[in-house]
């Protein structure tokens, strides 16, 4: 850990002095570059507690969301939404998202936005919502449709990952084959698509028209249309933030002992990003001319040193979630953060095809989070067709 800090002070201290000397003229150029260099971007699935130096995993020490301090990206970083040549889907994708309820708000979200609308004007600004489509910034690696941000020792091959099958298949077309929980079930997201949130807002809820239930929700019903089986489990873990992967866990055990055949089970969340002047950060990207929350698959790995354990399966994890990631950007272009590999666990052992699921932060609108579900559960069911047609 020295070593690195070392090499960091000096590659700053280098690029400062070329700054200086005048080889680089963009003088904010050098002021971004050298930010980025000093910042450690951290996602907020990683739970309160856990010592970064060490990598030990104390689980949920407190009740509120990690807040995560990140740069402004760089020149390929949008501020708004991507731009009008992202709309195009390919073909066949058309069959199950060119009905107009596709693109159109549910019923149920445009009376809460009519709701909270006739009450806004009392609204007083407490905070920042900025845009921001991520496209590059902090990716270590790609290939085609995949860019993967790793920060584990682990170098990988997304060529030949993309090569590799999945260790998924469908024996039995009416047994359910898909599980969706929420660890994290009361991450609740905005209802009105503005530049600020309001005091008092809360971040939390348990109301499962208003949280990251109503995101699953929206997955399972495009699985299903598509006549994939699919359990959502909508129970609450985190009444008490400390313990909820440990109790989802518990649950999780229960199904798939009734249900062997379920091979897919994704723990659905929301991030949180937020800025060092209170600032929140909204992943956005325009699928079919309309704004969604982006999307970050996380896959962990378990590796010499980094505390995992009981997880040495972990590759056929990245295999799956390399393979949704390009099925999900083959599909609908921009949806996607760059995928997440990291030293984590999460219960992603349970299966070789779990993962953990970020769809949009608490600044994204419910709306915006519900298309995402959308364009997810289209992506997962064409994955899966791909695999039950070989």
């Amino acid at each position: 850990m020295k070593k690195k800090m070392n090499i960091s002070i000096i590659v700053a201290v280098i690029f400062s002095a070329v700054c200086v000397l005048g080889f680089v003229k963009n003088f904010e150029f050098c002021i971004n570059a050298l930010g980025k260099a000093a910042v450690l971007s951290v996602s907020t699935v990683i739970p309160a507690g856990f010592d970064l130096e060490s990598n030990n995993q104390t689980e949920d020490k407190d009740n509120t969301d990690t807040a995560v301090s990140q740069p402004q990206s760089d020149a390929e970083e949008s501020s708004s939404p991507v731009s009008a040549g992202q709309k195009s889907e390919p073909a066949d994708s058309k069959n199950q998202t060119d009905g107009g309820d596709f693109t159109e708000t549910p019923e149920d979200i445009r009376k809460l936005i009519e709701n909270y609308t006739s009450k806004a004007d009392k609204d007083k600004k407490d905070g920042a919502i900025s845009e921001q489509t991520y496209k590059t910034s902090g990716v270590t690696q790609s290939y085609g449709n995949v860019r993967i941000k790793n920060v584990n020792d682990t170098q990988i091959n997304i060529k030949k990952l993309l090569s590799e099958k999945a260790d998924f298949t469908l024996s039995d077309k009416d047994e359910p084959s898909v599980l969706i929980f929420h660890t994290h079930t009361t991450e609740r997201y905005q209802i009105l698509d503005r530049d600020f949130y309001a005091t008092g807002y809360t971040s939390r809820s348990e109301d499962p028209k208003q949280n990251v239930v109503r995101v699953g929700d929206a997955v399972c019903e495009q699985l299903e249309k598509a006549g994939v089986k699919v359990i959502h489990d909508t129970n609450i873990y985190d009444k008490k933030y400390n313990g909820a992967y440990n109790r989802s866990r518990a649950q999780i055990e229960k199904y798939l002992k009734k249900y062997p055949s379920i091979q897919i089970v994704l723990d659905i969340h929301r991030d949180a990003i937020e800025l060092n002047n209170g600032t929140k950060i909204k992943p956005v990207a325009e699928i079919k001319g309309k704004k969604c929350a982006q999307i970050m698959i996380i896959s962990g790995c378990q590796e010499k040193g980094n505390g995992i354990t009981g997880f040495s399966d972990w590759r056929y994890n990245l295999v799956f979630a390399v393979q949704l990631q390009n099925k999900m950007e083959s599909l609908f272009p921009g949806l996607t953060r760059p995928l997440y590999f990291c030293p984590r666990k999460y219960n992603m052992d349970m299966t070789h095809c779990s993962l953990l699921i970020e769809i949009g932060s608490d600044a994204n609108t419910l709306e915006e989070a519900v298309y995402s579900g959308k364009c997810l559960g289209v992506s997962l069911a064409g994955l899966i067709k791909d695999y039950t047609e070989k």
